[in-house]
């Protein structure tokens, strides 16, 4: 078991915080996944007939991230949140990479809905998981990076566990010790808002989309909400 918190200081400093973490079990991440791929040709047919753009910089979930990132410190337009990257990517390019299965379909579910995802490989967690303020001490090393340790500035949002940084700058890069493979079978995807009032529902419907995507490819998943008014759960 594993427990995700959001400590203290960043519930105080981003009160209208809501983390989805969809839980799932015995995925089979090796086998074709039919809607993934669906998903992501009907979003790519979308843009190239003008029917659908991923959410921008005027958007106002992107806005929020931005003001997310300036309030510790890091410039969004040059390290920017992780569905702002992508969007862009796919605005540029007019498709979105394929990874595997399960990484393509929290990508497909954040671009979607213009809210951040990750993915952690639990078997790959070491201890618990918090969202909290870096102190300047902690080591990160980039996906796709093995050789390269990095040190989030102190102040920085970042996840980790006991062992080292999974993301810098909230969601901006996610770790390669924790990323998910094709042979990950127990992994928590997130999803997030810093604006729950607003988009709380669109949070809650990305889960639900996540997990019809996962269902016939898991033994099981589940979904859990983590904010300051319930700061930690265990998946």
């Amino acid at each position: 078991m594993t427990t995700f918190r959001i400590s203290p200081a960043v519930a105080d400093a981003f009160p209208d915080t809501l983390i989805a973490v969809v839980a799932a079990a015995g995925l089979r991440g090796g086998e074709p996944w039919p809607a993934a791929t669906a998903a992501l040709d009907d979003l790519e047919a979308r843009l190239a007939d003008g029917a659908w753009q991923p959410a921008d910089e005027s958007d106002p979930r992107i806005e929020a991230w931005h003001a997310a990132y300036r309030s510790f410190g890091t410039n969004p337009r040059r390290v920017r949140p992780s569905v702002d990257a992508l969007g862009r990517r796919m605005a540029k390019k007019g498709t979105l990479p394929r990874i595997n299965p399960a990484v393509d379909s929290y990508n497909a579910v954040s671009v979607r809905h213009g809210l951040p995802a990750g993915a952690f490989d639990l078997d790959h967690v070491t201890g618990d998981v918090e969202i909290r303020h870096a102190d300047g001490s902690e080591t990160f090393t980039p996906l796709g990076e093995p050789d390269t340790v990095e040190n989030p500035k102190p102040g920085e949002i970042v996840y980790t566990d006991s062992t080292d940084v999974l993301t810098r700058h909230w969601n901006h890069r996610d770790a390669h010790r924790t990323r998910v493979t094709e042979d990950s079978t127990r992994v928590a995807f997130v999803l997030e808002t810093v604006a729950a009032s607003r988009d709380g529902h669109l949070l809650r419907t990305a889960a639900d989309d996540l997990r019809s995507l996962l269902r016939q490819h898991c033994a099981h998943s589940t979904v859990h909400y983590l904010g300051p008014a319930h700061p930690d759960t265990t998946v």
